[in-house]
């Protein structure tokens, strides 16, 4: 019998609303491959009004992250437009549930990439603009490895919001972006740092790998105009309270987010 996609998206849905931890889903409706995760995602994008996405996080290419979670590839989520932000950005705290904040940098597409291999050349000559960005995740689930990774990928890999500095397009090209220092400061001291190499040895990496993966392919590719969230140079800062966040990879225009 063929996955029928539905009763996990729904299921999916019904938890975000109720505004509770991510458990495993039931024995016959959990998705049980990567495959069946993306067709997940897909159904739960649609059921949000989410398709086409505004664009693509990628959880899980700095090997920092990959120990953090236990988890040894990437795994991608669908970003709906409502929760993509722009340079300096106010958000409730209350309307997240256990939310941290992740030091990213992100590309805005310029040409479509369609489904299947896709070189690093072919990744960069797709990019219009490259900038830094914060994503906002939820600490939404319990053991990872009870709830499975095909769940984490049709869940969307913790995400939430984004914050991108889309202002940052101009000579990115003359920058080495895969050499990038970032940094992620807290109003409280709080901070870390991290190298864009991290990023499966070259952030575009991580856009060639998505190009090719599951989850795009389940979308239909790429197209232009899409926002892509590359991966977190640092593990996530989890918030215990309203914070204003700050993340800065020089030269790029640094970007904040109030939580309050």
């Amino acid at each position: 019998m063929a996955f029928d996609p539905i009763p996990a998206a729904r299921a999916l849905r019904q938890i975000t609303r109720d505004r509770i931890a991510v458990s495993p889903l039931p024995t016959g409706i959990a998705p049980t491959t990567e495959a069946e995760g993306a067709a997940v995602q897909y159904a739960l994008a649609e059921l949000a009004g989410a398709v086409p996405p505004a664009g693509f996080k990628i959880g899980a290419t700095g090997k920092r992250m990959q120990v953090y979670l236990g988890v040894d590839a990437p795994i991608a989520g669908f970003m709906a437009a409502r929760d993509v932000h722009h340079g300096h950005t106010e958000l409730r705290f209350a309307d997240f549930i256990k939310p941290g904040v992740e030091c990213e940098v992100a590309v805005r597409l310029a040409h479509d990439l369609p489904p299947g291999p896709c070189s690093l050349a072919q990744a960069l000559a797709a990019v219009g603009d490259f900038f830094a960005g914060i994503e906002v995740v939820e600490n939404r689930y319990g053991d990872l490895k009870d709830l499975g990774t095909p769940t984490l990928l049709a869940d969307q890999m913790y995400h939430c919001a984004a914050v991108i500095g889309d202002q940052g397009g101009a000579d990115w090209r003359g920058l080495d972006i895969g050499a990038l220092r970032g940094r992620i400061s807290l109003d409280d001291g709080t901070a870390d740092e991290g190298v864009t190499t991290d990023l499966l040895g070259h952030p575009l990496n991580g856009l060639a790998w998505l190009a090719g993966s599951a989850e795009a392919a389940a979308f239909g590719g790429l197209k232009a105009g899409q926002v892509v969230m590359l991966g977190s140079v640092t593990p996530p800062v989890w918030l215990t309270g309203p914070a204003t966040v700050t993340v800065a990879f020089p030269p790029l225009p640094v970007v904040t987010v109030r939580l309050g």
